[in-house]
């Protein structure tokens, strides 16, 4: 894992190439979110300091931005979608068993911090509705069996990148 002060230094030295350098806000916040696992106070302030931008400028940007977690979210990410063809196609119930396997409400985070549950509006999936985001990988044509599919592998993933660390 790469330190602080390295993290910082890379993000200097794009910075330093960039013609408008604050057109790369997203990219920082992005690259100090991956680093720290969500965009910190910290994070916000190196952004700032990083791109001669004031806090506030750096907050209303990283709380516009869906991508963006102000607060810890777990390892895996689940996005719903809860747009009309997903409800269409069964959402609302596949959301619902979603929530009651994983113990947590939308927007809530599993007490081991493996998942966290957030709904969005589309996320352009419709041809395979109801579908879902986790980290960014869609999954669709969900069903209870295929949610329990899902959660057992990344919770193998999880365990076997545990295994691995050690």
């Amino acid at each position: 894992m790469r330190s602080n002060e390295q993290v910082l230094e890379e993000l200097r030295q794009k910075i330093s190439q960039a013609e408008h350098p604050r057109e790369l806000v997203v990219d920082v916040m992005l690259a100090l979110q991956e680093h720290y696992g969500y965009l910190s106070d910290q994070a916000v302030e190196q952004t700032a300091s990083l791109l001669g931008m004031t806090l506030l400028e750096v907050e209303e940007l990283a709380t516009f931005y869906d991508f963006i977690y102000r607060q810890p979210v777990g390892r895996f990410v689940i996005r719903v979608c809860d747009s009309v063809v997903c409800w269409l196609e069964g959402g609302e119930p596949l959301a619902k068993y979603l929530q009651g396997k994983l113990g947590i409400p939308m927007g809530g985070t599993s007490p081991d911090g493996l998942f966290t549950l957030l709904p969005v509006c589309c996320i352009g999936y419709c041809d395979m509705a109801p579908a879902m985001l986790v980290n960014n990988r869609v999954y669709g044509n969900l069903t209870p069996e295929r949610i329990d599919q899902i959660l057992e592998e990344l919770r193998g993933a999880h365990g076997a990148g545990k295994s691995q660390e050690q």
